[in-house]
């Protein structure tokens, strides 16, 4: 059976095309050879403003604007080697002077040109408009970035200074109410620096900088640190803590066993400040069954705490939103921790959910793929070959004797580095910028550098660069560089190992953070 032939076209001048021309709402032309129009509709008098017999055997050249003749002019030339051209756009000028933008649709039919043209400058205004918002948008995102980044520094440079005084002073003889005092002024900086911690997240997830990694780690190693804390926490405030791991939650699995981490202590945590008596629960199970299409992790929080009502569940996970503003101030918080909770969860291709009845207490629960993984073993011998100094190893690392250079302009700061690494035997120089770093640095020998980002005269960065360039020039061994930077932002730690640093340590740095990158960045390393 042969297919039915196509219909043919009727003559133009049928009755078929002129009641066709008569009713379509779009620009309707058809063109000869010599580009100029034979037959149009009363469609371009309503957006032009010509009349039929204004346009019908004039050039259509003659009604572009100049700028998009040529371009025009070759999509008609087009026309002649192709059946059809479409999506083309150019600007027609209106009687009155002014142009509108028409974008095209031209088939060949024999020696004929058949055209449809709609107006699309209201379209194009309002496409530019939105460009432009999301411009001022991304603009003002990496304005607020930059902003929170910057007094990210300001704040951590000087709370610094706080915790590490405070942690030397812990150490020194104390009466009992100097000793409560000292841990207040200590608990009092945490809050704060994880209230810093909290709004650079933000600020991540909002300029799309949050990173989740996919890498090898022990479930429930990654989480008991944690537990064990808040386990401590919550019976000191005479509470009740459990915590069941299900069948199958435990063992090695690929994510971001840190930003898991994060989003359980962000919900431990919020349920131990939210319940006044009672109990808190933590249970972890692992669906593998045969509906599941990859192994879910499902992490429950359980309370026996002030709950919320529907109305405040539907904004429970909006930036700085609290429950119950009593509490809130009782136990301090941004504000922020369900919202970055969410962020992270989903990130991770999770979800998190809640439910609660106002005074009986609310339920937490983080559903979320995990890929079982074999691989841990082989990824933590890769990772000891490049850091030879971790875990256990790096603990037993001797410091006494070691030569270390610090360039910080802080004087506080460093005071801090010399209370915490004096008592050890460190033989510490301390010099006030990068330029007397890298001239004290090309004078003596060192086992290593603590390099603080930002300073005057010369950068922590540049100074690093000029160290790495004085050691290929001496032939020098290369001397460990960490970076302390108040920045903690994901670029400035690329910047940090870019120019030439081994490690990048954020602000503010405790005695144990310090101690620990130094014995990671020295393991194994004789002393000069």
């Amino acid at each position: 059976m042969q297919p039915a032939p196509e219909p043919a076209i009727p003559e133009h001048g049928a009755p078929e095309f002129a009641t066709f021309f008569a009713v379509s709402l779009d620009l309707l032309c058809i063109r000869d050879a010599q580009f100029r129009f034979v037959k149009v509709n009363e469609a371009w008098k309503s957006v032009l403003g010509y009349g039929v017999d204004e346009l019908e055997g004039q050039p259509m050249l003659a009604f572009i604007h100049p700028d998009d003749a040529d371009a025009s002019f070759g999509e008609m030339r087009r026309l002649e080697h192709e059946e059809e051209v479409r999506g083309f756009i150019n600007r027609y000028r209106r009687k009155d002077g002014g142009y509108r933008h028409l974008e095209w649709r031209a088939r060949r039919v024999g020696d004929y040109v058949y055209g449809v043209a709609r107006d699309v400058t209201d379209r194009l205004a309002v496409e530019a408009e939105t460009a432009a918002a999301r411009a001022a948008a991304e603009t003002a995102t990496r304005a607020k970035s930059d902003f929170l980044a910057n007094m990210s520094h300001e704040i951590r440079t000087p709370l610094n200074g706080v915790l590490g005084v405070v942690t030397a002073l812990a150490k020194t003889p104390l009466t009992g109410e100097q000793r409560e005092m000292v841990e207040l002024i200590a608990r009092s900086s945490e809050t704060l620096e994880r209230i810093v911690s909290d709004i650079l997240d933000i600020s991540k997830i909002e300029a799309g900088q949050l990173e989740i990694e996919r890498r090898p780690f022990d479930l429930r190693a990654e989480l008991e640190t944690i537990l064990e804390l808040f386990h401590h926490r919550a019976t000191g405030e005479g509470l009740g803590f459990r915590i069941e791991w299900a069948d199958g939650a435990e063992g090695e699995f690929l994510g971001d066993g840190v930003r898991l981490k994060q989003v359980a202590a962000n919900l431990i945590s919020n349920a131990i400040k939210f319940t006044p008596k009672g109990e808190v629960g933590v249970f972890l199970g692992l669906d593998e069954s045969q509906a599941a299409q990859s192994p879910r992790l499902t992490l429950e929080v359980r309370d026996t705490g002030v709950g919320f009502d529907e109305a405040f569940a539907r904004r429970l996970f909006q930036r700085f939103s609290q429950a119950d503003a009593s509490f809130t101030r009782r136990a301090g918080g941004s504000g922020l921790g369900l919202a970055i909770s969410r962020s992270l969860v989903e990130a991770m291709g999770g979800t998190l959910t809640a439910v609660s009845t106002p005074g009986k207490g609310s339920v937490f629960r983080v559903e979320l793929p995990l890929a079982r993984s074999r691989g841990l073993a082989e990824y933590r011998a890769a990772k000891a070959e490049r850091r030879p100094a971790s875990g256990r190893e790096a603990a037993e690392a001797p410091l006494e004797g070691l030569r270390v250079l610090l360039a910080e302009d802080h004087p506080i700061n460093r005071r801090v580095v010399e209370l915490i690494l004096g008592p050890l035997g460190v033989r510490l120089e301390a010099v006030e910028n990068g330029e007397r770093a890298v001239r004290a640095f090309e004078r003596g020998r060192y086992d290593a550098v603590l390099m603080d980002m930002q300073m005057p005269v010369l950068d922590g960065l540049s100074a690093t660069r000029a160290i790495r360039g004085f050691e290929a020039e001496a032939g020098r061994a290369r001397t460990p560089v960490v970076m302390l930077s108040a920045n903690a932002m994901r670029e400035h730690s690329a910047e940090a190992l870019a120019a030439g640093a081994d490690l990048h340590l954020p602000k503010p740095v405790t005695a144990a953070g310090l101690l620990a990158a130094l014995q990671q960045v020295l393991g194994g390393r004789e002393t000069v």
